[in-house]
């Protein structure tokens, strides 16, 4: 499984990474950054298939994939 960590400082609530992921693994949450932006979360982290479209699309470079410790 892989692991999405988003960078809430950075974020700017553009929602190109949702967009983006073909398996609806990210979606909107209610937390607010600093800025006042509502920032991506993974609410179907077990359907990601690390293809690292959102990390790529981020313009802010707030995403990032990671393989998780159990794939180690």
């Amino acid at each position: 499984m892989k692991k999405i960590i988003v960078d809430e400082e950075y974020c700017k609530g553009c929602h190109l990474c949702i967009s983006q992921c073909k398996k609806a693994v990210l979606a909107v949450s209610c937390i607010r950054n600093a800025r006042g932006y509502l920032v991506p979360q993974a609410n179907e982290p077990e359907n990601c298939t690390g293809c690292l479209q959102c990390e790529m699309i981020c313009p802010d470079m707030a995403i990032a994939v990671e393989d998780s410790a159990d794939e180690k």
